[in-house]
């Protein structure tokens, strides 16, 4: 009704008025309760597309789900699970041809937030979250909704889970106990090396440095697009945008890890390598650097068998792919937006939905053992949904070895993060669209080969730094800059 033209609106007013009538003498067989004691249009069906492999208890769930948003807000959702490899080109394909849906999950890794918004894949949801989803308000931090702002606007629900980034050094700890390492001197990169050391004289099985081919030594940049080499430092005043290549902290830590492959630190193909699981099965690794949350310990642990530790690599910051890695966007073609919002308030405020969609149906999937913890029974197999693509982690229940203060340490970890200072500034590269393909082909050819210290830095560092030049990377940065200021003036920074 909502987009018809207001010529009409003497007419509507009647036919409304008239049908109000109806519905109160309850003559209108169309109307049903909503389950809260009034009457209302029948139930709205909404299409909710979403990543993860596909469950085998999905339909059986669904129902259950169903019977609950049906009384809750009288609509009904129908789950459609696309698989993680799957999941950008099937959508794309879907999004393009007009495929029916309401919901669909987007991040800063899978079917592109920000590019798809530019697009006009998504509804902008600033008003919607005013009328319909004040509960996702409340309960977000504010810096997810600000941090995923696309051009002034907000186009995805953000899942309430870790907001900021911080990478540690882990280590495999029978090792570090065998050989009463010191993990806390770790401060540096430069500073594993005598641990590196014993474990590289000692332990011919074992990789000292396990990498693969994505490895980026850490530095004190906040990049505009990961793993291509633009960036402003990460406590920059002035926002000036560097070619990393042409910085003294990327040259010291290539010959850093330079120095370790030479000494046999770092495997000979970790250039090329995409996976190190068989690593991690075999327990033939003593240390790498991975993104942490509260209880990261623990789960890293319990995935491998053997127990895991770590110490810090660098400070918690909220930066912007940090904060778009789980969301859920309204179609721009949904037919029904204000209830699509008021699902996805549901969602992310209301426990019982929240762990229907997260675990199953209590007493097949899982059980309670007390008010918010729960225990998986053996059918749980059947139905093991991936828990940060479906909204607010912080009302999901605990599991049995989890302790009590789990979200009160989320939450905390949340309030520690520094704001990285490109947060909210999403680059438009509409205008250098050819040099970022030529600059992208040059990473191709050099980036994993430096970055693992698979190369001397001395010779390969110019190399690389000429053929990004000659690909129109000062033409990327210029544009960027251009950008950049402009959002810096209008965001006061």
């Amino acid at each position: 009704m909502s987009n018809k033209k207001t010529r009409f609106s003497v007419l509507l007013t009647a036919l409304l008025a008239f049908a109000l009538v109806v519905s109160a003498c309850g003559s209108d067989n169309k109307t049903e309760s909503n389950g809260n004691g009034g009457s209302s249009e029948k139930p709205v069906e909404l299409i909710w597309y979403t990543i993860g492999v596909p469950q085998k208890d999905l339909a059986k769930v669904n129902e259950k789900i169903n019977e609950y948003t049906k009384e809750k807000i009288n609509a009904t959702v129908n789950i459609k699970m696309i698989d993680f490899g799957d999941y950008t080109q099937k959508m794309q394909v879907m999004v393009s041809s007009g495929e029916p849906m309401d919901i669909l999950f987007t991040s800063s890794w899978a079917f592109d937030y920000v590019q798809n918004a530019r697009k006009g894949a998504f509804t902008a949801i600033d008003d919607l979250l005013e009328t319909s989803g004040k509960g996702i308000k409340e309960t977000l931090d504010p810096a997810f909704l600000e941090g995923s702002k696309v051009d002034g606007h907000n186009y995805g629900v953000p899942a309430n889970k870790e907001l900021p980034a911080q990478e540690v050094w882990r280590f495999n700890d029978e090792l570090v106990k065998k050989y009463n390492l010191d993990i806390k001197s770790v401060t540096t990169m430069e500073s594993l090396e005598p641990l590196l050391k014993t474990i590289k004289d000692n332990e011919p099985q074992v990789t000292p440095l396990s990498l693969t081919k994505d490895f980026v030594p850490l530095m004190p940049f906040d990049y505009i697009i990961e793993k291509l080499p633009m960036a402003v430092y990460l406590d920059t005043t002035d926002y000036k945008v560097l070619n990393i290549f042409d910085t003294p902290e990327l040259k010291a830590a290539l010959d850093t890890m330079h120095k370790f492959y030479e000494a046999g630190y770092i495997s000979p193909e970790a250039a090329t390598t995409t996976s190190v699981e068989d690593l991690y099965k075999s327990g033939k690794w003593f240390t790498d650097r991975a993104s942490t949350q509260p209880l990261a310990e623990n789960l890293w642990t319990a995935s491998y068998g053997y127990p895991v530790t770590s110490t810090p690599a660098g400070k918690a910051y909220t930066f912007n792919w940090s904060v778009m890695g789980s969301m859920q966007a309204i179609s721009a073609n949904s037919e029904h937006p204000e209830k699509a919002m008021e699902f996805l308030n549901l969602l992310n405020t209301d426990p019982v939905l929240r762990n229907m969609i997260d675990s199953g149906i209590e007493g097949v999937h899982y059980e309670k053992v007390s008010e918010n913890v729960m225990k998986n029974l053996p059918d749980s197999k059947n139905y093991d949904m991936p828990t940060f693509s479906l909204g607010n982690l912080l009302i999901t229940y605990l599991n049995e070895n989890d302790p009590e203060n789990k979200w009160e340490l989320f939450k905390e970890f949340n309030a520690s993060g520094i704001d990285a200072p490109l947060l909210g500034f999403n680059f438009d590269a509409t205008k250098v669209s050819k040099e970022i393909a030529a600059v992208q082909n040059v990473k191709e050819e050099f980036w994993s080969a430096l970055m693992t210290g698979a190369v001397d830095p001395n010779e390969f560092l110019p190399k690389a730094n000429e053929k990004f030049k000659a690909a129109g990377l000062d033409k990327v940065i210029a544009e960027v800059q251009s950008q950049l200021d402009a959002w810096k003036a209008a965001n006061n920074k």
